[in-house]
């Protein structure tokens, strides 16, 4: 495994991190409890998690399969985005980040978060509010670094002036969804982060699986691809990203690798990308997209990839989750 700063902190994480969305849902309690441990036996130590994810089931059972191997893992969950419809259910706010973290820690039998993200900019809360209460966490040492998600870069950049003037702990990272399919962090994001010292999380790295080569142009969706089990998904598959996904494909056939292998593997190679966060219902996938890791495309494909995906740099991200 290779290991690489988070952003400008002395954290060292995996280059490809592990995902979690779907344990719970698309991965029972056994198959993801195996694949936390395939993971941490591969070298992964990236485990990433929110307070949402299968309705908290995602982090009650990484907290079941961390049990004897808490210190293997950088562990990080997130916390923003609405848990309810009542007063105090979303967003922000001292108080309802204060009550996730402990409801986090809970389920995932730790006293501790190694890193701690706010799931999406929150426009009704003062950022210097948001800010101050994770420099609280820092300082007792519930929580040893924090990171947005789904943030402008203007957000960003607000947010590290607003740390480095009142001497709080400032954000180390972003999570943004980055793939061939949705290369928008590049014209703002990417430079801001080379900057300031940011490391950039890639949610959606293969676009859903859209890069994986799973969806076909005019095809019906394959039995058990996330356009089966999780319908919301369709809303991704739009023909301009399928046909990406089948050009994609191509190359990498000419190369004898997989389509995921070769997607995530080019962005591995990105300017301020710390780690790459890749979901799994298998070890068998997982064990596939480890492959990324140590194969390594030439200049020429690297070219390439970026000249059939260049489109995607402008115009609407893939994904985005922002608080109304």
């Amino acid at each position: 495994m290779k290991y690489r700063r988070l952003g400008g902190s002395g954290l060292e994480v995996s280059a490809l991190g592990l995902g979690t969305n779907a344990f719970g849902k698309r991965a029972d309690e056994a198959a993801s409890i195996r694949i936390v441990h395939h993971a941490l036996d591969s070298g992964i130590n990236f485990i990433d998690t929110a307070n949402i994810y299968a309705g908290t089931e995602s982090e009650r059972i990484i907290g079941l399969a961390l049990e004897g191997r808490r210190e293997s893992a950088v562990l990080t969950t997130k916390a923003g985005l609405p848990r309810g419809t009542g007063a105090n259910e979303r967003g922000s706010s001292r108080f309802h980040l204060q009550r996730e973290l402990e409801m986090s820690l809970r389920r995932l039998k730790t006293d501790y978060v190694d890193l701690y993200q706010i799931h999406s900019f929150d426009p009704n809360t003062p950022l210097e509010e948001t800010l101050r209460a994770l420099d609280d966490m820092v300082s007792a040492g519930k929580v040893r670094y924090i990171g947005a998600s789904n943030y402008a870069a203007w957000e960003l950049m607000k947010a590290l002036g607003i740390s480095e003037r009142l001497g709080w702990s400032r954000y180390v990272s972003i999570q943004t969804s980055y793939s061939l399919a949705d290369r928008t962090p590049e014209n703002e994001l990417v430079p801001l982060c080379l900057d300031q010292g940011v490391g950039i999380i890639p949610y959606f790295p293969l676009a859903g699986g859209i890069l994986s080569g799973k969806y076909a142009s005019g095809a019906e969706a394959p039995a058990g691809s996330r356009a089966i089990t999780d319908p919301g998904f369709r809303r991704f598959l739009e023909e301009r990203y399928v046909a990406l996904g089948e050009r994609v494909g191509r190359l990498a056939a000419e190369r004898g690798v997989s389509p995921s292998v070769l997607s995530l593997a080019w962005l591995m190679g990105k300017p301020a990308v710390s780690t790459v966060i890749v979901g799994a219902t298998g070890t068998a996938q997982l064990e596939e997209n480890l492959k990324s890791v140590e194969w390594e495309p030439d200049a020429g494909l690297l070219a390439a990839l970026d000249e059939l995906s260049d489109e995607f740099r402008y115009g609407k991200p893939f994904a985005v989750y922002r608080l109304s």
